[in-house]
């Protein structure tokens, strides 16, 4: 049997997928300030890499309460709804798939980002030491106040509703974020998870938001269509677990045991070292899942490549190459260099070092 390359079909759930190489979500704070929009230029930024097998998009609130960072992507309005359809045609355009990310930042937030400048939100009122930008400057995240249990079905309500408006907006499937030290994330791991009630104390109790959340989407989308994304060994936005090993092994099991289209693996820190901690196994959380996996973290041609020929990878997401190469599928096929990444221009602005990249093609004509 021939082994698959990173340039092979994939089938996910019932949608194909033209090849493994996915555009990792990365936020890029380009929508527009007033009521969070997207707009023409984001919708141009990803027709432009619409030929990876599967484009995820940068993380986007569910509700205004969701969200922690300036000039961020929402799915909650009507408004949005119609940016990020102008977007969704675009890719599809161009014969591309595009899956959008749904988000609760909790706590890692500040006043002046949330409704009427109330606190963020978090599953225990611990501050998180983290920063965020505020539209001005990076600024320490705010101290949280903890939800109320009788809150959790209005959270729980907001992630369905994101998921309407994700069909209504025209994607092709989302992906649930649970990673990276955000609300899901910080109610799984006992760091930020105090709580008393059914939503704290065993594994059980800390990961049950995600699976009432889990159990809603699949409520609007055939499980197929959507996707997880997990961080276990990350400390991103300082977040802590004891026993990430143990949380996460259940957390993998019970996602694969509901059919979910993929899991989407941090593998390592967030955007860092890939070294785990002793006695931290990913093949060993990634054996509890039986559908698509998706690795991500550090991924060049040659590990991606291995990845997948070793039969233990699926998909893998790039990140930052996609940002500075949009035709990054066709350099990768060819072995070709790539464009050098502008990290000035990553967060912020208007289209230098976001559609202004050249393509190969483009970059040989202008020589």
């Amino acid at each position: 049997m021939t082994k698959p390359t990173l340039f092979d079909t994939l089938s996910l759930g019932d949608l194909s997928l033209p090849n493994r190489i996915v555009m990792a979500p990365l936020t890029r704070n380009r929508a527009l300030p007033d009521g969070d929009v997207p707009h023409a230029l984001n919708a141009e930024y990803y027709a432009q890499r619409a030929s990876a097998g599967l484009i995820i998009s940068e993380a986007s609130q569910i509700s205004a309460e969701g969200k922690g960072y300036a000039w961020t992507p929402g799915i909650y309005s009507d408004a949005q709804v119609d940016g990020w359809r102008q977007i969704t045609d675009a890719v599809h355009a161009k014969d591309g798939r595009i899956f959008i990310q749904l988000w609760h930042v909790g706590r890692i937030s500040h006043t002046s980002l949330q409704p009427n400048g109330q606190s963020p939100v978090a599953p225990t009122a611990l501050a998180a030491e983290a920063q965020t930008f505020d539209g001005t400057a990076f600024v320490s995240t705010s101290k949280p106040r903890a939800l109320e249990t009788s809150e959790m079905s209005r959270v729980v309500d907001d992630y369905r509703k994101a998921a309407i408006n994700a069909k209504k907006a025209g994607f092709d499937g989302i992906e649930l974020h649970a990673a990276n030290g955000y609300l899901l994330d910080q109610f799984l791991r006992d760091g930020a998870n105090k709580r008393s009630d059914a939503y704290g104390g065993s594994i059980e109790n800390r990961s049950r938001l995600l699976f009432e959340v889990l159990d809603a989407l699949t409520e609007v989308w055939p499980a197929g269509r959507i996707g997880v994304r997990l961080s276990p060994f990350s400390h991103a936005n300082a977040l802590e677990d004891s026993d990430p090993q143990a949380t996460f092994s259940y957390v993998v099991k019970k996602i694969s045991d509901l059919g979910i289209g993929y899991l989407h693996m941090v593998e390592g820190e967030t955007g860092g070292t890939r070294d785990l901690p002793e006695g931290a196994s990913i093949a060993a959380i990634r054996a509890q899942f039986k559908g698509v996996y998706m690795a991500n973290n550090g991924y060049d041609q040659e590990l991606a490549a291995n990845a997948v020929d070793g039969g233990g990878v699926d998909l893998v997401a790039f990140g930052r190459a996609f940002i500075a190469n949009p035709d990054l599928v066709e350099r990768l096929a060819q072995s070709a260099g790539l464009n050098d990444l502008d990290p000035t221009t990553l967060y912020g602005g208007g289209a230098e070092g976001y559609t202004d990249y050249p393509t190969q093609t483009e970059k040989a004509a202008a020589a």
